[in-house]
């Protein structure tokens, strides 16, 4: 709150008459600083002076680095009171404080300690600490306040990050509000004293990281990396009196800061010299499993596997139907209860682990290693112990009380700890007994499924020739037994369809169905050929795909096909219902999907107002959960590779469902990346490195995703942006990502007061996350399902792939084309990569 003060009119004609400019490094009660002018530390590293951040007018007193470009600020005095115009002056007042004056000579910011003295000095040391003191600054021991006692968002090298156990006060971190406004921002970093004190990332007051134990010379979580031991000393001060970490760069010449991004960011940023930039050294956030609490209390994070979440041996999840749609925050749940009474208790050794939140934990120094596990067990409230010493945290042992939470596995590095179970769950004997009859029961299970799945085929089996014989006897097109047999043979060449039984439908069924193939029947068409709507003779709708004789798409492909959307079964996958084919002609049939592609919603200016963005962001999750089960869940590992709007389905609840499958490849379990001459897909959806050299992986379809969720936000084609011939969508969008304006990008027809902003931000976030240049850049489909559903910090994206048309146009257009502008977005059959 700003406060007036009364000088003497001396000191007002001192400061406002007889200034001409500011001293070296020093403020005195005869000397100030103006808005335009600086004050420079000893060796000009650090500046201090008026400044304004971003497109703001406001006016702040910050300190900032002085001769790197641009203007790196590290400390801002006035963050909630700035000044309006550049009538300010920061001066000594006559109590002795440091203050900031406006132009009606009132003070919306001081130093406000009790001094009670006149020959007061301000000085910017070369350190970028601002320093309050008695008489001559030279001599530190007169220090009376100091900026690094109140640190903004920036840690400096020496500056204190902890608690003060005597005074309460928290030397924390808090964020900017945006990069206009550097008031206090939802995100923080501070130490909470509670427990063993461990340092945390605050999202208002929701803990959303955790930094880990320390030990005397670094922070042991994450993993150790030789990279910060080997540029930086650390400090871990704690005793009576106060907590606190300090670290200091080991070479002077380093630059470096850690940052506390308005995004929530939590960073380490060294300065390159030759790129003339900052670069990320290090950053809290770097996977899923560093998300606090992220698979509740007894749950085990790792990264490595998929989902990433499991129990605890001995445990099972809380919550079964939320751990099967990959939501482990609900945690697990002991099997069997401890027996603490009699002494039966044991303990599950967990090695490669980020110890579990040290807040109800507490060290022991006075036992030794051995006797740690007997001091757990005499205890009825402890949970699990680690051997301090055998961590490298201390002596003495560390034990903890109540629920373990977040703790993350690693595949290297590293604690050990062990975790109290019931004797029962240690056994192995029993153990080993209990798996034998659970496959037994599995067995018998499989056994009889199978004979039931026999009996209900040869049924089924028998229903369908008794109907395709009424058919034929309809239609006047009688089939002989051995005629159908060849087709069969025609149709396997290279060994069949690795002995599936499939519907196969007579060609006299389809045209029937579809009226002849009437024009009034045609849905649509695609690369590989029309597609109709048609009605079987029970009255079921079906939709059949026609390959034109010149597709491209061969027996190959068509098997492919067949094969793969056979064996897959999710909601969000279109359902084949069977497949014809006789002499060339080679059809597929779908179950029928009333309310057509999704893109002739979205890029229809007079149905896209149908969708809301309600719905809009129902059909991006829908689509993610789709891909993530073609990659990861499904028992083929697929890519799809020809991702579009146009192959998205929707049913007549309008929820999506991924068709086409002429394109998509089956990857081995442990194959990552591919490699084709055929180049095949869809301009627009394309990943660089896929339409470029003809490299193919999940990143390519995570790129094709991208493009959908951002064409579904704005309702335009990524192909073809209109507003700006030069430009793509996804230059568009990464143009407004910039410039703080992506909520421009949503569809005009839809209500802006009717969607959640932050929602529709953290979809345009993710798309950008998945359209990046670099595929090792993009996150897996199983991060994009979480980063949709979630609340999350997320990293910032980089600049994506095929900016400007320009980028791609020149070395990809076909001959005798006008650019990448594709009308009807066909896929592309035969492209020889480069």
């Amino acid at each position: 709150m700003a406060f007036e003060l009364r000088y003497p009119y001396g000191l007002l004609i001192s400061i406002f008459l007889l200034q001409i400019c500011s001293a070296v490094d020093t403020i005195t009660p005869t000397q100030s600083i103006k808005d335009g002018e600086t004050l420079v530390s000893e060796g000009e590293k650090f500046a201090l002076g008026f400044f304004s951040p971003g497109n703001s007018r406001n006016r702040y007193v910050g300190i900032w680095y002085n001769k790197l470009p641009g203007q790196t600020v590290v400390w801002v005095a006035n963050r909630e009171t700035p000044l309006t115009d550049s009538s300010g002056v920061l001066t000594i007042a006559g109590d002795g404080n440091l203050v900031i004056l406006d132009g009606s000579l009132k003070s919306p910011w001081s130093t406000n300690i009790s001094i009670l003295a006149s020959n007061t000095n301000a000085m910017l040391l070369g350190s970028g600490n601002l320093i309050l003191c008695r008489d001559n600054c030279d001599n530190h021991t007169t220090t009376l306040w100091e900026s690094f006692n109140y640190p903004a968002h920036v840690l400096l090298p020496g500056m204190k990050h902890g608690f003060n156990r005597k005074t309460g006060h928290n030397w924390s971190l808090t964020s900017w509000r945006s990069q206009n406004d550097p008031g206090n921002g939802e995100f923080s970093n501070r130490l909470d004293p509670e427990g063993w004190p461990e340092f945390y990332l605050w999202k208002g007051p929701d803990r959303i990281w955790r930094n880990g134990i320390w030990n005397s010379q670094r922070l042991v979580h994450p993993m150790p990396d030789r990279n910060v031991e080997i540029n930086f000393n650390f400090s871990y001060i704690s005793n009576e009196d106060e907590v606190y970490v300090t670290s200091n760069a080991k070479k002077d010449s380093l630059i470096t800061m850690m940052d506390l991004d308005y995004s929530g960011i939590f960073q380490r940023l060294i300065w390159n010299e030759e790129s003339h930039r900052w670069v990320q050294f290090w950053s809290a956030l770097q996977d899923q499993c560093d998300n606090y609490a992220v698979c509740g209390p007894y749950g085990i994070c790792s990264v490595t596997r998929t989902p990433v979440c499991e129990c605890l041996q001995g445990f099972e999840p809380k919550s079964p139907q939320n751990w099967l749609m990959r939501d482990g925050s609900d945690g697990c749940e002991r099997r069997m209860s401890l027996d603490c009474r009699n002494g039966s208790d044991g303990f599950l050794r967990l090695e490669h682990v980020k110890s579990p939140d040290t807040r109800k934990a507490r060290l022991d120094a006075s036992l030794s290693s051995n006797q740690c596990e007997n001091e757990c067990l005499n205890n009825c409230s402890c949970t699990a112990y680690a051997s301090a010493d055998a961590n490298g945290w201390g002596n003495g042992c560390v034990i903890w009380y109540g629920d373990l939470i977040d703790i993350k596995f690693f595949d290297d590095g590293g604690d050990v700890i062990y975790v109290r179970l019931a004797v029962s769950e240690l056994d192995t004997r029993k153990s080993k007994s209990s798996l034998g009859r659970k496959r037994m029961l599995v067995i018998a299970i499989v056994i009889i499924s199978l004979v039931v799945l026999l009996l209900l085929s040869c049924g089924c089996w028998r229903w369908r020739m008794r109907r395709k014989m009424r058919v034929l006897l309809y239609l006047g097109l009688m089939v002989k037994e051995s005629s159908r047999e060849n087709l069969s043979r025609t149709f396997e060449p290279k060994g069949g369809m690795n002995g599936m039984e499939f519907p196969l439908f007579d060609l006299g069924t389809v045209v029937a169905a579809t009226e002849n193939f009437s024009d009034s029947k045609k849905l649509g068409e695609g690369g590989f050929g029309p597609v109709y709507k048609g009605k079987l003779f029970s009255g079921q709708e079906i939709a059949v795909k026609r390959l034109s004789r010149n597709s491209g798409q061969g027996t190959e492909e068509f098997r492919n096909e067949v094969m793969l959307i056979s064996k897959l079964q999710h909601r969000n996958l279109v359902k084949i219902l069977g497949y014809c084919i006789q002499g060339e002609e080679k059809m597929l049939i779908y179950e029928y999907m009333p309310n057509n592609s999704l893109d002739s919603y979205i890029f229809d200016q007079s149905r896209r107002a149908l969708l809301a963005w309600s719905k809009r962001f129902d059909i991006i999750v829908a689509i993610a959960r789709g891909v993530l089960y073609l990659h990861e869940d499904s028992r083929l590992r697929i890519i799809h590779r020809d991702l579009k709007a146009s192959n998205v389905l929707l049913d007549n609840e309008m929820n999506p469902k991924i068709s086409d499958f002429g394109l998509a490849r089956i990857f081995g379990g442990n194959q990552t990346q591919a490699n084709t001459r055929r180049v095949v897909g869809t301009y627009g959806y394309m990943s660089p490195e896929y339409a470029m050299n003809g490299l193919f992986s999940v990143k390519s379809d995570v790129f094709s995703f991208g493009v959908i969720l951002l064409e579904i936000i704005s309702g335009k084609k990524n192909s073809c942006y209109v507003d700006d011939p030069s430009i793509t969508l996804i230059g568009h969008v990464w143009e407004l990502w910039k410039e703080d304006r992506a909520l421009e990008l949503l569809d005009p027809s839809i209500m802006v007061n009717t969607c959640a902003e932050n929602e529709v931000l953290r979809c345009i976030h993710v798309g950008l996350l998945c359209v990046q240049e670099s595929p090792s850049d993009r996150p897996t489909m199983s991060a994009v399902v979480f980063m949709l559903g979630n609340e999350t910090t997320m990293n910032q994206p980089k600049k994506p792939a095929f900016s400007f048309q320009d980028d791609f146009k020149d070395r990809n257009r076909p001959t005798g084309g006008t650019g990448l502008c594709s009308i009807n977005e066909m896929s592309i059959t035969e492209l020889e990569s480069r």
